[in-house]
């Protein structure tokens, strides 16, 4: 027996929502529920517009008429928490943070408070009333009020929606991603807009992403590119080099050499999944602290991402953000000795 409550909500389509994706002013106008669970809902029938199914991407037209069937308890895993983030640029449309080590960037089935996205809700919605039923997987938009609510197994609540303006939900958006042990920087979009255009950006391979890492031993090249194809192995369960994987490709630099590690600058061509572990540990010259692939003892992943540059989502204009040496770079350190928390950002004009 289903342990649903399901609810029926109306909303009639205002002007400012014309040629909206029925999927999208959903999205903004239960801002409760993920953006998986209504798409679900849209396919299984249980959403109507003007009493007939319609998929998605149907435009919606002022005064339409829209019913929606939902658990409304089958809230996101996302949930805001007030975690202090180190904040290196912020506008109305993205935000850049140099996240530390050891924290997600989003929950998981195993994990769901603490996360990057858990404080980013938080952070972007401090001043509304409704921040903490915002989702993580997507953005903010025009809300919606339901112009009527009944309920239709047993009764629930729907948190109240403002009719646009200032108090809408910002819904961080990522379009890429640091592992948890990866410190360095990372930008969230604010606006579905900056999302699409950072997302193309990247596509189009217009952002430049540089790391630095130390690595286990002398690397006795300059400089050079590691070139190995990456798939999940999965009687082993992780991702390594695989014959039959996707293409990956890394350049390298030698940033500095010291009595029995190396400080690589390292550039990922591609993004694969734990491509730049992978590839150093191919090299022969695993990251210290990535006991998992040979690196040596030590309290953090000695892997920092220091530069990200972009075009900016709406003016165009080019975005270069740099950290500092992160503690772990100092010269003529042993990895014994290395610090675990990375320098204060800055920003490079």
């Amino acid at each position: 027996m289903s342990n649903e409550r399901i609810t029926r909500l109306t909303f009639e389509v205002n002007a400012a929502a014309r040629k909206l994706k029925l999927g999208d002013y959903l999205f903004d106008s239960v801002p409760t529920l993920s953006k998986m669970y209504l798409r679900e809902l849209i396919r299984d029938g249980k959403c109507e517009v003007n009493g007939a199914h319609e998929n998605s991407g149907y435009r919606l037209r002022e005064r339409d008429f829209v019913e929606l069937e939902a658990d409304l308890a089958r809230g996101t895993a996302m949930r805001p928490e007030a975690i202090p983030l180190d904040i290196v640029f912020e506008d109305a449309e993205i935000i850049v943070i140099n996240k530390p080590t050891g924290m997600l960037v989003h929950p998981s089935h195993r994990e769901k408070t603490g996360t990057l996205l858990n404080a980013l809700v938080h952070h972007l919605n401090a001043k509304s009333e409704t921040h903490a039923s915002a989702g993580c997987d997507g953005w903010g938009g025009q809300s919606t009020l339901p112009i009527e609510v009944s309920v239709v197994d047993s009764p629930s609540s729907l948190p109240p929606a403002h009719e646009g303006g200032s108090d809408k939900i910002v819904r961080p958006g990522l379009p890429h991603r640091l592992d948890k042990q990866t410190s360095g920087l990372i930008v969230a979009a604010k606006t579905a807009r900056a999302q699409r255009r950072l997302t193309e950006h990247f596509m189009a391979k217009r952002v430049e992403k540089l790391y630095l890492a130390l690595v286990n031993g002398i690397v006795s090249s300059d400089e050079g590119v590691i070139e190995a194809p990456i798939g999940r192995h999965p009687e082993l369960k992780h991702w390594s080099v695989k014959l039959d994987g996707k293409h990956s490709l890394t350049r390298f630099r030698v940033r500095e050499r010291f009595a029995d590690t190396t400080l690589l600058e390292l550039e990922p061509v591609t993004g694969r999944t734990n491509q730049l572990r992978i590839h150093c540990e191919t090299l022969g010259h695993p990251i210290v602290g990535d006991n998992r692939r040979g690196g040596r003892e030590f309290e953090r992943l000695c892997l920092h991402a220091y530069r990200l540059a972009f075009p900016h989502p709406t003016s165009g204009e080019a975005m270069n953000f740099v950290t500092d040496l992160p503690a772990f770079a100092n010269a003529g350190m042993q990895a014994a000795s290395v610090g675990s928390q990375a320098s204060c950002p800055r920003v490079v004009e």
